[in-house]
Formats: C-alpha cells, sequence, structure tokens
C-alpha cells in the first residue's frame, strides 16, 4: 500500500502547483489565476491525499467522485490531476486552450480523471446530489466530492440541492466552500451578503466545519475527520481562503479574478513562492 503523503509534503506539492499554475497563465496568456491560487492548497489535499482514486484506472469504480463546481478553475483541477499522475504536466503546458485540445478553459470530460463538464455556475452540487443518490441506491461505498466557489452559491439553485441532499440522507456527499470573499464583480458581502454562512449550511440539514483553507494541518484534519460514506447527514465545508494566495500583489485583488503574467512577472511570482514556503520550513 502506497504511503498517503506527510503535512511537509503536502505544502511543498502545494507549492509547486502554484508554480505550475503561473507557468500556465504566463504560456496561455491568460487563466482564472486568482481563484485558481485560492484552492491549490484544497486541490493539493484532496488529489493527494483524501480522495480515493486510482489514476491508472480513471474511471474505477470504486473511486469517490469530485465535481468542480466553479469550472472556471479548470487550471487548478488539471494540474492537481497531473500532479496526482492522471497525465503528464507537459501535455497540459503544450495542449492547454488550443485547437482539438482535451484541455478547456472549463473542465472536459475527456480529460482523465475529470467527471464531467463544468463552467455554468450553480449546477456541481445538484449534479453531486444526483451521483451521490446513486449510489446510495447502487449500495456503493465511495463518497462525492464538490468544491464551489463562494460567488457561485448566491445562486438558488445550490440552497435547492442542499435541501435534497438533506431529504435523501446524502451523508457521502462533501460540499467545500472556496470561501475567498471577492466574485468577478466585487466582495461578495457587498453584492449579496453570505453570510453566516455555516448556520445557513446547518439551518439546511448539514453537518458544517468551517477550516483555513491554506492550514495543511486543517485541511488533511477535516479529511480524515469525514463520517463514513454510510452515514447519513452530507458535509459542508466552509474553507477560508485568500484570492491569489502565494503572491504578494494578487492576494485580496478582484482584479486578479483572472490575468495574464509575462515572463519577468512569472519569475518573480515563482520566487515569492519558494521563499514563503522556505520562510514556513524554517519557522
Amino acid at each position: 500500500m502506497e504511503e498517503r503523503p506527510t503535512i511537509e509534503m503536502l505544502e511543498r506539492n502545494a507549492a509547486e502547483m502554484r508554480k505550475h499554475l503561473l507557468r500556465l497563465c504566463h504560456r496561455a496568456g491568460s487563466l482564472h489565476i486568482g481563484g485558481d491560487l485560492s484552492m491549490a492548497d484544497l486541490v493539493t489535499a484532496l488529489f493527494q491525499y483524501g480522495l480515493r482514486i486510482d489514476p491508472r484506472r480513471p474511471r474505477w469504480e470504486g473511486r469517490d467522485r469530485f465535481v468542480l463546481s466553479k469550472g472556471h478553475g479548470a487550471g487548478a483541477l488539471y494540474v492537481g490531476l497531473a500532479m496526482a499522475g492522471f497525465f503528464d504536466v507537459t501535455e497540459l503546458f503544450e495542449r492547454y486552450d488550443t485547437l482539438d485540445s482535451p484541455f478547456g478553459i472549463h473542465p472536459t470530460a475527456g480529460v482523465p480523471g475529470v467527471e464531467i463538464a463544468t463552467g455554468s455556475l450553480g449546477h456541481g452540487l445538484s449534479i453531486c446530489v444526483g451521483i451521490a443518490l446513486a449510489a446510495r441506491l447502487n449500495g456503493a461505498s465511495h463518497r462525492v466530492f464538490t468544491l464551489m466557489g463562494d460567488g457561485e452559491i448566491q445562486e438558488g439553485s445550490v440552497w435547492e440541492a442542499a435541501m435534497a441532499a438533506k431529504q435523501y440522507r446524502l451523508g457521502n456527499l462533501v460540499a467545500i466552500v472556496d470561501r475567498n470573499g471577492l466574485s468577478l464583480d466585487g466582495e461578495t458581502e457587498q453584492l449579496m451578503g453570505l453570510e453566516p454562512l455555516s448556520d445557513k449550511w446547518q439551518a439546511f440539514g448539514w453537518r458544517t466545519c468551517t477550516i483555513d483553507g491554506h492550514d495543511m494541518s486543517q485541511i488533511v484534519q477535516m479529511l480524515d475527520g469525514l463520517p463514513p460514506s454510510g452515514s447519513t447527514t452530507p458535509t459542508a465545508v466552509i474553507a477560508r481562503t485568500t484570492k491569489g494566495k502565494g503572491v504578494s500583489f494578487m492576494e485580496n485583488d478582484v482584479n486578479w479574478h483572472a490575468g495574464s503574467i509575462d515572463a519577468g512577472l512569472l519569475e518573480r511570482c515563482c520566487h515569492e513562492i519558494d521563499d514563503r514556503l522556505e520562510a514556513k520550513r524554517g519557522a
């Protein structure tokens, strides 16, 4: 049995993911880089620690299912899959957003490890309710995970799905909210207030927890603490994050919801990520 990575290994891999994302942003000319960086720690922990998957068998029936509801974060999903071994990261760099490429700017089902094409916001949780209900009816033991943006949970379809998950007692369902506080148009609390967000999920009958989405120890503890897939209460995780995390001039700046970087800026960003990791290791 393959040994699971340590916290230090996951932190190092999350830093590498951020650098890959920045390289992809530079190579492709644009990426939803702010939200990609905010979810890098979560995606690293999921695909390298938490999910029951086998990259050699992407359609293995016993696998956990993961749906990226915030489909504009496809860059982070693709890099996460590559680092987990589903395909080579060089293939992603060479083919991302090119003619006839499977690597679209939103997740496409032709990519190994991608369960379903997403991008129209507010639909991921509904899709996962259906997948989780099918698993329950079939007596399957896998879990179903979705990662949502906090901006998209302003949509009513999310809360309809939340009610359905409680109604059908889908304890095999885990919804993670990338709570970075910013959407394309600005601060979520100014556009359509979400707080008290944890209380809302609880009121809909979900087990809830709030974590620092950049603290790998907390992420791993959350994953280890999930109830058995046969339980009857779905789980909502509010992951407090920072948009643009890892690059100081991008952090908490709505203008970096999407953007591009030149070669000089790429080098500067990668150096900063390395310096931060080194400082953390020496602390």
